[in-house]
């Protein structure tokens, strides 16, 4: 695990200055900040806590699972003695200790982190198929993600690898939202597809129990453990 001692920002703005908008998605993708320009309109949080180097099972060399829920991330972080890392830790050892935009600085870089991958149209019904075999030949079929830190360049200045692209990590709420269908549990990074693989956007559209085949985690831990 990493160590990260820092001081976040709640709410940073900064300027976009290359975008793109999405339109199959319905979002606007942000290629490039300037550079340096962090303005921090909240008051600072101190944190000190442990997160994993890499994606669940936090070893190099191996592919992080999916198919699973809020739930199923929580209980596999506790059966090693640690949690789901709030959405906090998350960011902060994203943005590292310059608090860039992107683990990799102030640009998207899909050359460095594994996204950008061509999408894949997924058949449902056997995504959620309660035929292993079937199931397992539609996920190895969309599957694009690598194994875990096989992107060394994918780094944060806190030495975390993989936080944008390559599976979508579910964190915890600072805070419970309201009115959205996911009021405590939050989808960060993005995976491997055309989306928004920075640190700070987060996806709360799908309920803690949602399963799919780019969603996956990784455990933070207490300082003191």
């Amino acid at each position: 695990m990493q160590h990260v001692v820092t001081s976040f920002c709640p709410e940073m703005k900064r300027q976009c200055v290359q975008k793109e908008y999405d339109a199959p998605n319905r979002i606007t993708i942000c290629h490039r900040y300037a550079e340096g320009q962090n303005d921090c309109r909240a008051p600072r949080v101190p944190l000190d806590y442990c997160i994993d180097e890499y994606e669940f099972p936090n070893r190099a060399g191996e592919r992080p699972p999916v198919m699973v829920s809020f739930y199923d991330a929580e209980k596999a972080c506790t059966s090693v003695g640690k949690r789901v890392c709030r959405e906090s830790e998350w960011v902060a050892a994203c943005e590292g200790p310059e608090e860039s935009p992107f683990p990799t600085g102030w640009r998207r870089e899909p050359e460095k982190c594994n996204f950008d991958n061509k999408w894949v149209s997924p058949i449902l019904d056997r995504v959620y198929s309660a035929d292993a075999e079937v199931q397992r030949a539609e996920l190895q079929r969309l599957d694009r993600s690598v194994p875990s830190g096989s992107r060394p360049e994918c780094k944060s200045g806190f030495g975390v690898l993989d936080l944008t692209g390559n599976v979508d990590e579910w964190v915890r709420a600072d805070t419970e939202r309201e009115n959205r269908r996911s009021r405590f549990a939050g989808l960060k990074g993005g995976a491997w597809g055309h989306v928004r693989n920075a640190c700070r956007p987060v996806t709360t559209s799908h309920a803690p129990d949602f399963t799919y085949y780019f969603i996956g985690f990784r455990c933070c831990a207490d300082a003191t453990l």
